[in-house]
């Protein structure tokens, strides 16, 4: 069974409890970062958390939610394992996915529907990850660290 970590803030709450239900539904096992109530809370509390999931392997993908999507994605993307990409419609999650090997999909809870993020899921999954030239320009995506600079 394929694991999948999700994560929100408080305008994210009630979507990811939607999501969880969905995820849980179509066979995955999901593991939650929370939040766990629509208490307002700091979304980088969650989204480092997931972020580190990801980048150990304890999770095949991640999803994440706040209210435009933007907090999240930022925070998640400053850890160099994950490729998080925002989401506002299919084609977009596709793309993600075949073009940059994203391995977190990010909503923006308030300006979509539980039906189109469950639609944005779904075209996620369905795409694999292409390579060719797209696998050098991910692989270009990490800070490089000084090690890997001084050894050109």
């Amino acid at each position: 069974m394929t694991k999948i970590g999700i994560a929100s803030d408080h305008a994210g709450y009630e979507m990811k409890e939607f999501l969880v239900g969905y995820l849980d539904a179509m066979g995955y096992e999901v593991l939650d970062f929370g939040t766990d109530s629509p208490e307002s809370v700091d979304y980088p509390d969650y989204a480092h958390p997931l972020a580190e999931a990801v980048e150990k392997g304890e999770v095949a993908c991640g999803v994440a939610l706040c209210g435009s999507g933007e907090g999240m994605s930022i925070t998640l993307n400053k850890h160099q394992g994950v490729r998080a990409g925002l989401c506002w419609d299919p084609e977009i999650a596709s793309l993600i996915r075949r073009h940059n090997d994203a391995n977190v999909i990010v909503f923006p809870a308030r300006f979509i529907t539980n039906d189109e993020a469950v639609q944005m899921l779904d075209a996620y999954f369905a795409a694999q990850f292409e390579g060719g030239r797209h696998e050098k320009r991910v692989a270009k995506i990490p800070v490089p660290t000084a090690a890997a600079e001084s050894s050109k």
